[in-house]
């Protein structure tokens, strides 16, 4: 992942003749511009060989399932562009990740092809599902057919590898998507309130202020230090320091590994199974001394935090701290876009942004990108009008579109979208125009260091990863809940691991 930001870079600077020289291949492969609106100059536009009918497949029905985020939000609100261009008809079907991943089992395990586009989840959809899903190469490498604009090169190395394939590159399953990663927001009105700042500096002893040497101890000391000062009527500004996603849900285990993968320790013993994946992760890990220390601290947190954090997920604790009730929160950074919009948020233009706290080893910020798939059930047109689709929608183009989208907003997958002025402009001014008219950029930079490889954390890609995930939050729910303690529930949860893989 440090490539991926040296090669951001290295586009900021080279974005001119990068672009020429895009210009001249098209010019030699005799393509030609798809006829969508509103094209932004400086991005690879769609293109399709000369003579090629966008109209082949009017008529055709494309049905996409996703889970109901922000990306697919916009893609739904602007999907007219696409339809009025080619004639065909993408019905787009959001729903919790949960109802997503049965749904989409479901229709893989009856061949029926009800979904010819589905949202591909690395760990929790396309590792067990990889016969399922059409090889992506077969239409990006037909010369009758439009390609991916900007090549699969324009796509994040590290981001390609973990939502496109499983356990080789022999075959390609999906096309980054979205790209949701864990950071830290916070409320810069209560931290940069000097007489709230040196009070805490006068017992404590260092600035309060989240940033990326902050320690999970000493997030753990604020938040408490916090939710202590506010129910004295010290702190009026927030209820709570912080805020979880607790509840028995995939939630709780994302961010419990935050802790976990900053402090070394990992469900599995062995290496690199978030990239690629693999089918036998070794050995489970849960027993360390790691993981049952990383467990009571996680436990300990939840002490100080807003009580309500047990009943919820990723979009509970969103609500929560968009009513104005937490300091602080570790969530998917695509929320951002909420946190700025009046009719959601009651905060808006008071958060920022940080990577989630070090451990005793580093910094680990889960990555939780997902790519878009075609399935190998549907029908011969129904593929060819579902690449079109995917092209369209993971296009620098589009991506750019959904970005300044007032139907919601994404963080693109893109070199290329990076690249553009405004868009680096708001990046590295979140207080800037550009930043007010594309929410998400806020909290973009905090993103982009959380990108680099000593600072992600990519959760095992296995088949056997949903029994898993359910094994682990289901555990540590019952630790906070008084159950279990913090060792029995790591112990209980490595011997499942360990039964559940043959290891």
């Amino acid at each position: 992942m440090k490539k991926d930001l040296s090669r951001l870079l290295s586009l900021l600077l080279c974005l001119l003749l990068t672009l020429g020289a895009f210009s001249a291949v098209c010019a030699e492969e005799a393509l030609v511009d798809a006829p969508f609106e509103g094209l932004v100059e400086g991005l690879p536009a769609i293109q399709a060989p000369e003579g090629f009918d966008w109209r082949q497949f009017e008529g055709t029905t494309i049905n996409f399932i996703s889970e109901n985020t922000t990306p697919s939000t916009a893609i739904a609100a602007n999907i007219d562009l696409f339809e009025r261009v080619t004639g065909i008809k993408v019905v787009i079907e959001q729903a919790d990740l949960n109802a997503v991943i049965e749904k989409v089992g479901l229709d893989v395990n009856a061949r029926t092809a009800k979904y010819q586009v589905a949202y591909l989840d690395p760990q929790q959809i396309m590792a067990k599902n990889k016969d399922n899903f059409i090889d992506l190469n077969k239409f990006n490498n037909d010369p009758t057919l439009p390609h991916v604009p900007g090549g699969l090169e324009d796509f994040f190395e590290s981001q390609m590898m973990c939502c496109g394939y499983m356990g080789d590159t022999d075959k390609l399953l999906a096309l980054p998507y979205d790209n949701a990663t864990i950071i830290l927001g916070y409320r810069a009105d209560v931290f940069e309130n000097e007489t709230y700042k040196k009070a805490f500096m006068d017992e404590y002893g260092y600035d309060w202020t989240p940033n990326p040497d902050m320690t999970w101890d000493q997030y753990y000391e604020v938040a408490a230090y916090i939710t202590r000062e506010a129910a004295a009527g010290n702190i009026t500004e927030v209820k709570y320091g912080c805020g979880m996603q607790a509840k028995q849900h995939d939630s709780l285990m994302c961010e419990f590994s935050c802790v976990l993968a900053a402090n070394g320790g990992d469900y599995f013993q062995a290496e690199n199974l978030g990239s690629i994946g693999a089918y036998n992760p070794g050995p489970a890990a849960l027993d360390s001394e790691v993981a049952i220390e990383s467990a009571a601290f996680y436990k300990k947190l939840y002490g100080v935090a807003d009580p309500s954090s047990t009943s919820w997920d990723w979009s509970g604790l969103a609500e929560g701290y968009a009513a104005g009730n937490l300091a602080m929160i570790c969530e998917w950074h695509e929320f951002s876009a909420d946190f700025e919009n009046p009719s959601k948020s009651q905060v808006v233009g008071k958060t920022k942004w940080t990577i989630t706290p070090k451990g005793t080893v580093r910094n680990a910020c889960i990555y939780g990108g997902t790519g878009i798939g075609i399935s190998a059930y549907a029908t011969e047109e129904e593929q060819k009008a579902a690449w079109l689709f995917l092209v369209w929608a993971t296009s620098p183009q589009t991506q750019y579109l959904c970005l300044t989208s007032e139907s919601g907003g994404s963080t693109p997958t893109r070199y290329s979208v990076y690249a553009l002025p405004d868009v680096a402009r708001g990046i590295s001014d979140p207080d800037s125009e550009e930043a007010a008219k594309m929410p998400n950029l806020k909290s973009s930079g905090a993103v982009q260091l959380a990108w680099a490889t000593e600072n992600s954390y990519l959760r095992p890609k296995i088949p056997a990863w949903p029994q898993c995930d359910t094994i682990i939050y289901t555990e540590l729910s019952k630790m906070l809940v008084g159950s279990l303690s913090p060792e029995d529930a790591m112990r209980s949860a490595n011997e499942q691991l360990n039964e559940l893989t043959g290891n």
